[in-house]
């Protein structure tokens, strides 16, 4: 192996997919280093990281943790920050060469924007980066000549489908496990639990992408981030229902021929290829056995009955700031929902609502779209109190 080892920032690093990427840091301990860590609250997690990794910095995003992460590092040569401005400014170390964004939401924005204008390869596993600001950033990655290497399974899929690929593709299909209430009625769905929301048959996710795969919202916001990530409309992007979750997405091209990309359902492996791109590097994860999976089926969505998908398609056809509205709402809806003040058909509801009632902003800069964002979530704390 000639590769130089590499320094790896992991925006959300106490999540699910940080918790994975340091699993993958920690087998490959040669290859990769932990450099930078950053969290959103939660203390005692990021400092047992710091201490396992010893990484130049660490930073939580909730400013009231600051004294005690600290205190917990003093005795280490770990430097600590606090607040969103301090992440941000760690991108610019010149020290880091990759950073991993994945904090959930539209926060992970800003710090991936600030990678990309530092000339940082950004490996993405924040959808909302794309689906909020998608032509912002695809037009600064290309303006800084810097790569946007995708962790979403099917992103990741769709990337290895092209990789030596010479010919544009004609189509993308775009694969879904269509989550636990997949062939429920609307009937059905109007009395689901949130219980029932977070127990996904196939992959193990933080709480908000779990209830967003159990309203197809998370293919939507797939759809979009697609769109910007592989440069095609999304009229040429079909979501595909495959519950054994084993191919992971296909392409299609102009003769008709599709390429497949497969494996195991893990979050490992597309964090793992980020990291590693352009080779494929020893895993430790199980192999895929086809003899556990001999049938693997396909069919159509359910749009009718899951309505965010389309209102996704809306979205993005739409343009401006629509998809920020959508997924401001959407984020919020869901909050809603797991604090048990909405059922999980309201969902939907309300993501359509504010999309027909809220401004819409033709060619958004990025500090519309940050306070199109934060009109959302304030009108709808109002509403609350």
């Amino acid at each position: 192996m000639t590769t130089p080892k590499k320094n790896i920032a992991i925006l959300g690093s106490t999540g699910s997919i940080g918790t994975q990427a340091l699993n993958v840091i920690r087998r490959h301990t040669d290859l990769f280093t932990a450099e930078v860590l950053c969290a959103g609250s939660n203390a005692d997690l990021l400092v047992q990281q710091a201490l396992e990794f010893s990484p130049n910095a660490v930073a939580i995003a909730d400013e009231t943790k600051y004294v005690a992460v600290r205190q917990a590092l003093a005795h280490t040569d770990v430097k600590v920050y606090a607040g969103m401005g301090a992440i941000c400014d760690l991108m610019e170390m010149t020290s880091i060469d990759l950073v991993l964004s994945a904090i959930v939401g539209v926060a992970g924005l800003r710090p991936t924007m600030r990678a990309i204008e530092k000339g940082k390869a950004v490996a993405l596993a924040n959808k909302e980066t794309m689906v909020v600001g998608g032509s912002i950033v695809t037009a600064a990655a290309k303006q800084h000549r810097v790569p946007i290497l995708p962790v979403d399974s099917e992103h990741s899929a769709i990337f290895q489908c092209l990789v030596g690929e010479v010919s544009p593709l004609d189509k993308i299909l775009l694969t879904a496990s269509g989550g636990p209430f997949r062939g429920y009625s609307r009937e059905q769905l109007a009395q689901v639990t949130l219980e029932q929301a977070l127990h996904h048959p196939n992959w193990s996710m933080g709480r908000k992408v779990t209830i967003d795969s159990a309203t197809l919202m998370n293919k939507g916001l797939e759809v979009i981030e697609a769109k910007w990530l592989f440069d095609v409309d999304a009229s040429d992007i079909e979501v595909v229902v495959h519950p054994q979750s084993v191919v992971h997405s296909m392409v299609q091209f102009a003769d008709g021929s599709i390429k497949a990309q497969m494996g195991v359902p893990t979050m490992e492996t597309p964090i793992q290829y980020a990291f590693s791109f352009p080779e494929h590097i020893e895993s430790y994860r199980p192999r895929l056995d086809f003899a556990i999976y001999p049938t693997l089926t396909f069919e159509k969505p359910d749009r009718s009955t899951f309505r965010c998908l389309d209102l996704a398609y809306y979205a993005i056809a739409k343009g401006g700031n629509m998809p920020c509205i959508m997924n401001a709402a959407n984020e919020v809806a869901v909050q809603d929902f797991i604090d048990g003040h909405i059922a999980f058909l309201d969902i939907a509801d309300r993501i359509e609502q504010a999309m027909q009632n809220e401004t819409f902003i033709a060619t958004p800069t990025l500090d519309d779209l940050f306070s199109t964002d934060r009109e959302i979530r304030d009108r709808n704390n109002k509403h609350k109190h």
